[in-house]
């Protein structure tokens, strides 16, 4: 394995979606893509942000219904973590294979926490530093979409298609270079492929596009997922693992992102692609402000 000698790297954010990681041979060529990754861009550490294998969400839910006709909110979400963690740690297991040197993370080292899940739905804080002393020490750090952190260290879900919510909040807080969410097929259609020989790829849309897509069905990328993105001016590539072919989903600051521009608060547009050194640097530290990176504009955010 080659060891990190760089003391402030870039960092980008991959998610591997359930749909892609369909069996063991699925992981294989997940693992390698990653490993292609890490040769081709030596430079940028990345997190890896993996789904369930494809199905398994939808198999432990039935397997927790035939036990319990209502099942408890929170022993469910403590079951469907499972299927995450699984992925992480068979995705790390394969590069350490491969020679990358790669780890991986539980929910709770992810560092996305939902305070107050009940009473304040849909806002999300990140705290970086565990992730941060993983990735200071490692080119590859794994971690389980899907999931967070909320009150009294439970385990709750974010939702259908989390997972890419996770890779999204995560490159907002770690202000990544990248945010590249890897599905079954290469990115944005004008219309169904599978239904219409005329359907042309889109490289590039705007987030009222991929909006106005998810309302009408087609939530390729989760309408949660696509609203935090356009909030925070994040851009986001949708690919497949095999391929030349993406599509490019970005657009305008908003009016709120700007208004925290204006406040002083880290800009995640501007300073796209600074290095960890610039606001997250690789090292151990006390002064990591958590990030609320949900609800409201990004800002610094008190403890739990």
């Amino acid at each position: 394995m080659s060891a990190v000698t760089s003391p402030a790297s870039a960092i980008a954010v991959v998610k591997i979606g359930g749909s892609v990681l369909t069996g063991p041979s699925a992981y294989r060529r997940a693992a390698a893509f990653i490993a292609g990754r890490v040769a081709d861009d030596p430079g940028t550490r990345l997190v890896v942000v993996v789904s369930a294998e494809h199905g398994m969400t939808d198999a432990l839910l039935d397997t927790a219904s035939g036990l319990s006709a209502t099942p408890d909110p929170a022993m469910r979400d403590l079951l469907w973590s499972t299927g995450e963690l699984r992925s992480v740690a068979l995705v790390a297991l394969r590069l350490q294979a491969l020679g990358v040197l790669a780890t991986g993370v539980n929910v709770h080292q992810t560092g996305l926490l939902e305070p107050d899940t009940v009473g304040a739905a849909g806002r999300t804080i990140f705290r970086p530093l565990r992730l941060l002393e993983r990735l200071a020490t490692h080119d590859v750090v794994v971690a389980p979409g899907f999931l967070a952190r909320g009150d009294g260290d439970a385990i709750v879900s974010l939702g259908r298609g989390g997972s890419d919510l996770t890779a999204v909040l995560l490159a907002v807080g770690l202000n990544a270079c990248r945010c590249e969410l890897v599905k079954d097929v290469p990115g944005y259609f004008s219309s169904d492929p599978n239904l219409d020989p005329d359907a042309r790829h889109l490289p590039a849309i705007d987030y009222a596009a991929a909006l106005a897509m998810a309302s009408g069905g087609c939530e390729l990328v989760q309408r949660a997922a696509l609203e935090s993105a356009a909030q925070h001016a994040l851009p986001i590539v949708v690919r497949s693992l095999a391929g030349d072919r993406w599509t490019e989903i970005a657009g305008h600051i908003t009016p709120s992102h700007q208004e925290g521009a204006e406040d002083g608060v880290r800009d995640t547009h501007d300073s796209r692609g600074a290095t960890v050194g610039a606001r997250h640097r690789l090292a151990r530290s006390a002064d990591f402000p958590d990030v609320d990176v949900r609800a409201g504009r990004t800002r610094r955010a008190s403890g739990l």
